[in-house]
């Protein structure tokens, strides 16, 4: 159901803050503080491309990764506080970026509001690579990734169900495990990266995984 004749459409953003181990919930606060009404923790992997720290076997870090949704306004007014606070600008302080929001139904916070045929006016010059693989073939897409020109990523643990995936224990459906691997790179390396991926882990095969591709507008902590 959409809503006719609302005068003030909001466009709204999703904040993805990628911080270390323990910080999820001061982020959560924080942006909290500054008018967002809530968000989610997940816990993930991190993959830093550093070959003193991979010589120490220290280059994979606990993260968690912070999911908040806002009105364009009220985000981008958050994320410059989180940045203020959490310190993005600085090295290995963690990385956060937006992406656009169509609709947001079933929220209490917001009112409904039809965005179509709105286009982000944000920034552009990255975008984020989302791969699903089994559990276990995430390290395999960081080290295609970074074949074709990233810069490491993040790993997320989650469960799927698929057409190619019925697997059964005393006639019992289980759902596989499978591993989120999220990238954000420049927009003229992503052609590089997504075709190593695709040739190394065969991600065209039926049952191998999917591989998607989303606009990223605002961006914290990249170097």
């Amino acid at each position: 159901m959409e809503l006719q004749n609302c005068p003030d459409k909001k466009e709204f953003e999703l904040i993805c803050i990628i911080v270390d181990f323990g910080l999820g919930s001061k982020a959560i606060k924080i942006a909290k503080k500054n008018g967002v009404s809530g968000g989610t923790v997940l816990l993930g992997k991190g993959t830093i491309k550093n070959r003193f720290l991979e010589f120490l076997e220290l280059n994979d870090t606990s993260k968690e990764i912070v999911l908040l949704i806002a009105d364009k306004t009220t985000a981008y007014q958050a994320l410059t506080i989180l940045n203020k606070e959490l310190a993005f600008h600085k090295p290995n302080h963690g990385i956060a970026f937006t992406i656009s929001v169509a609709d947001l139904p079933g929220n209490r916070s917001y009112q409904y509001q039809d965005n179509k045929g709105k286009k982000s006016e944000g920034n552009t010059m990255y975008q984020a690579i989302f791969t699903i693989v089994d559990r276990g073939n995430a390290e395999d897409v960081i080290e295609a990734a970074n074949k074709g020109g990233a810069r490491g990523g993040t790993i997320i643990n989650a469960r799927g169900s698929g057409i190619h995936e019925t697997h059964t224990l005393f006639s019992m459906a289980i759902e596989p495990e499978k591993e989120l691997v999220v990238i954000i790179s420049k927009k003229d390396q992503i052609d590089s990266i997504v075709a190593s991926i695709r040739e190394h882990i065969h991600i065209d095969a039926p049952g191998k995984g999917i591989i998607f591709i989303l606009d990223v507008n605002k961006t914290y902590g990249l170097f």
